[in-house]
């Protein structure tokens, strides 16, 4: 993975003032990617403007999406850039689905709650 990348995708989200970023080392958990950034927009069209600001400066950095979801409704976005993977979200679709927690849980975190 370019060691940039995360760096310039969170910076990306700052300069569009995005909220709530954060960022998860995911690498022990899954080969699918290395790192997820979550964010949140307070408006479709605000999310809409993270993901697409976010999709400029990769490409400066020579780096293209992979895919990209959602950016007709905006309520979730989702850019697979390879080793990272950005999910911009409405709050509302953000507590909903809760994907920090989902992605923070271990293994041994579910086997506590079966004792």
């Amino acid at each position: 993975m370019n060691e940039d990348l995360p760096a310039v995708v969170v910076a990306a989200l700052e300069d569009v003032k995005g909220l709530d970023i954060v960022r998860l080392d995911v690498r022990g958990l899954t080969d699918v990617t290395d790192t997820l950034v979550v964010a949140s927009g307070n408006t479709t069209r605000h999310v809409k403007a993270l993901a697409e600001n976010v999709i400029e400066r990769c490409r400066v950095l020579g780096v293209r999406p992979i895919g990209v979801e959602g950016m007709d409704t905006a309520e979730w976005v989702l850019v697979d850039l390879g080793d990272l993977v950005l999910h911009v979200m409405l709050p509302a679709t953000r507590a909903f689905y809760e994907l920090e927690k989902l992605w923070s849980l271990r293994p041994e975190d579910l086997k506590r709650g079966e004792d």
